[in-house]
């Protein structure tokens, strides 16, 4: 349940960052504006919350990015990563 509560906050606090941006829009105009923005076809009624949450996170970032997510795990050559991910190094 923690889980859930966290993620409902932290889409709401995305949500609220976005809506500021877009005051002239309603919440439903918004939220459409987002699935299309994340290339969805479908009615809003039938996209998932992740798609929207996601766009929420990623909308606005360089296309190369990486996501925030696995950046935090990546290293810059394999012998680190191996090094790490078999607990010899932290």
């Amino acid at each position: 349940m923690a889980m859930t509560q966290h993620k409902i906050e932290e889409f709401i606090d995305l949500l609220r960052e976005h809506w500021l941006k877009n005051q002239d829009k309603g919440l439903t105009q918004l939220l459409q504006r987002l699935a299309d923005e994340a290339g969805c076809e479908q009615a809003l009624s039938e996209i998932s919350d992740d798609t929207l949450f996601y766009q929420l996170k990623m909308g606005e970032t360089n296309k190369d990015e990486m996501i925030p997510g696995i950046a935090k795990d990546c290293e810059e050559d394999f012998k680190t990563a191996l090094l790490r991910a078999r607990g010899v190094i932290e």
